[in-house]
C-alpha cells in the first residue's frame, strides 16, 4: 500500500475471489473469506452498521480516541515528530481524533493509509486535508497482510502504526500474529503499534451487536452473496439464507453464517463450479475474536514489541494498546 495511489487492478482481485471461493464453498463446512463483504455496496452497509444501537464496538472505540488522542499522540511520539501509518484504512473516521491530536502538537503531519482500494484512499485523502489542515495525506494501494513496506522515516520522526476497530479479531489466532509480526519487521526500534481490540462481555451484548433489529448486519452478511452472483456470474439467491450469529465460548469469537434455508444447488458459472446445500448448511463467513483483558498485551509483546499503556472504556468493553517495536 508507494506513496502515490495505483490502480487497484494489479492486485488480481478477481483471481483472489474465484481461489478463494472455490476453495472455501468445496470445503466441509463451507465457508468464504470475510474480505468480500467490502464491495462498495458492502462498505455502506458496514458504515451503517457501525451506526446502529446494538454496534457498541465503534462508539466505544471513538470515545477511547477522543479522551485520550492527545496523550496517545505525546506518548508514541517520545519527542520527535510523529508519523502516522493506519492499516485498512478505510474512511479513516476514528483517525481524526488522533491527527488533529497531532497537528496540534506539531503543525504538520505526515499521514500513510494503507488499504486495497484506491478510492476509498482517495476520498479519505479528500476529506481529511480538506478538514484538518496540516495533514499530508499520503496513500498507500497495498494488501498489509501479505505485504507490508514502508518508507523510511527521519532521524527526527517516530512512526505510529495505527490498527484499530478491532480488525485484529477478524483473523485466526496464528494469522494475528503473523500479522503482527510483519508490522513489527516493518518498523524501526522505537516506533509503536496503537492495537484496538474488542473484549469479552455478555454474550447478550455480542449477540446484540452482531444481529441487530433493524436487520442491517444480515444484509451486510447477505451482500457476499450478491457480490457473487456478480462477480462470478453465480445465481444464488440470497432471501433463501439465513442470518446467523453465534457466540462461540470455545474459541472465544463472534461468528457469522449464512444457512440455507432449502435444499437447494447454484451455479457460478465464472468458476464453473456447481455447489449443492442442504436445509440448513451454513457459509461460515466471518470470525469476531474477543480478547480477555491482558491478551493484547501478550500478543504484541510475543510479535517484539513492548507494552507502554492500554486504555479501556469504563465498562471495560474495548481496549486500546500502545506498544512500542524493540
Amino acid at each position: 500500500m508507494t506513496t502515490i495511489p495505483v490502480s487497484p487492478a494489479s492486485f488480481h482481485i478477481s483471481d483472489k475471489i474465484a481461489s478463494s471461493v472455490y476453495e472455501g464453498l468445496l470445503s466441509s463446512p463451507k465457508w468464504l473469506p470475510s474480505w468480500l463483504f467490502y464491495d462498495s455496496a458492502g462498505s455502506r452497509l458496514f458504515d451503517e452498521i457501525t451506526r446502529i444501537p446494538e454496534y457498541y464496538v465503534t462508539r466505544t472505540e471513538r470515545a477511547i480516541l477522543a479522551d485520550r488522542a492527545a496523550e496517545i499522540v505525546e506518548l508514541a511520539a517520545s519527542e520527535r515528530a510523529l508519523r502516522l501509518v493506519e492499516l485498512g484504512a478505510g474512511s479513516a473516521d476514528k483517525t481524526r481524533l488522533l491527527l488533529s491530536a497531532a497537528v496540534e502538537r506539531q503543525d504538520t503531519v505526515f499521514y500513510e493509509p494503507v488499504d486495497v482500494s484506491a478510492s476509498a484512499l482517495v476520498e479519505a485523502q479528500i476529506r481529511i486535508e480538506n478538514e484538518i489542515p496540516g495533514v499530508l495525506v499520503c496513500p498507500r494501494v497495498q494488501d498489509y497482510t501479505h505485504d507490508l513496506e514502508l518508507d523510511s522515516t527521519l532521524p527526527s520522526e517516530r512512526r505510529l502504526v495505527l490498527y484499530i476497530g478491532s480488525s485484529i479479531g477478524n483473523f485466526e489466532p496464528g494469522e494475528s500474529m503473523l500479522l503482527l509480526e510483519r508490522v513489527r519487521a516493518a518498523l524501526d526500534p522505537g516506533d509503536c503499534l496503537l492495537l484496538g481490540v474488542d473484549l469479552v462481555k455478555e454474550h447478550s451484548v455480542l449477540l446484540a451487536a452482531y444481529d441487530d433489529k433493524a436487520g442491517v448486519t444480515a444484509a451486510f452478511n447477505r451482500n457476499v452473496l450478491v457480490r457473487l452472483n456478480r462477480e462470478l456470474d453465480a445465481d444464488f439467491h440470497p432471501e433463501t439464507f439465513a442470518h446467523r450469529a453465534v457466540w462461540n465460548a470455545a474459541e472465544s469469537r463472534m461468528e457469522m453464517h449464512l444457512v440455507s434455508e432449502t435444499h437447494q444447488t447454484v451455479w457460478l458459472s465464472g468458476i464453473d463450479l456447481r455447489v449443492n446445500f442442504e436445509a440448513g448448511e451454513s457459509i461460515h463467513t466471518e470470525n469476531s475474536y474477543k480478547y480477555r483483558v491482558g491478551d493484547a498485551e501478550a500478543l504484541v509483546a510475543k510479535a517484539g514489541f513492548a507494552h507502554e499503556a492500554t486504555w479501556m472504556d469504563e465498562r471495560g468493553w474495548f481496549a486500546v494498546c500502545l506498544a512500542r517495536a524493540v
